[in-house]
């Protein structure tokens, strides 16, 4: 099988793709999943059909992306403002309470969000691993040094458990203070 090469987007193409996101952010944010139509996306982006299909293969793809997005903010977030906390499990729970305050205030998008990540388009599924990576990043940076020689284990299990506890509050099994207990708990076990 033939492998091609992607090339780098333009900063035009880079802009475009981005206002496709922000498109697509603000429809769910108004009205969830089902309010995620791509050609009201192309149309509140104001780019053709065919733009959009052109960086997302599918709606659930492009909400997906919104994951990754929003994930690089909250690395941003905790790059510009370290990790509160005397011991990696506080420094944990920080970051990962940074990240429910925008589940909390974005509660739409984050249903469209998760409900995407049920597809099993493979362009979703990459961005779901990409998502768990960035998470993985996150929780190693809060963690800092000296860290447990199985870090990157236990790391990954917090970011699972984010992303299951996520699942149940937007299948309506829990609410932000069960996440938030959850994960406390993950903390606990997991960086003691």
């Amino acid at each position: 099988m033939e492998e091609t090469l992607e090339r780098p987007l333009t900063r035009a193409q880079q802009a475009r793709r981005q206002r496709v996101l922000d498109a697509a952010i603000e429809l769910a944010e108004e009205g969830g999943y089902d309010a995620v139509q791509m050609r009201d996306v192309a149309a509140r982006a104001e780019v053709a059909m065919g733009t959009v299909y052109r960086y997302f293969t599918s709606k659930d793809h492009l909400l997906a992306e919104t994951q990754i997005y929003l994930a690089g903010q909250l690395q941003d977030n905790v790059a510009n403002q370290p990790a509160r906390g005397d011991t990696p499990a506080q420094r944990v729970m920080d970051v990962l309470e940074r990240g429910l305050k925008t589940v909390n205030r974005r509660p739409e998008l984050m249903t469209a969000v998760f409900i995407s990540l049920a597809s099993p388009d493979p362009a979703v599924v990459e961005c779901h691993i990409k998502m768990i990576e960035m998470m993985d990043e996150i929780v190693l940076s809060a963690v800092g040094q000296p860290a447990p020689a199985d870090i990157a284990d236990r790391s990954r299990m917090i970011s699972r458990i984010w992303s299951s506890a996520n699942s149940g509050w937007v299948n309506g099994r829990s609410t932000l203070d069960d996440i938030r207990s959850e994960l406390r708990t993950a903390v606990r076990i997991l960086l003691p």
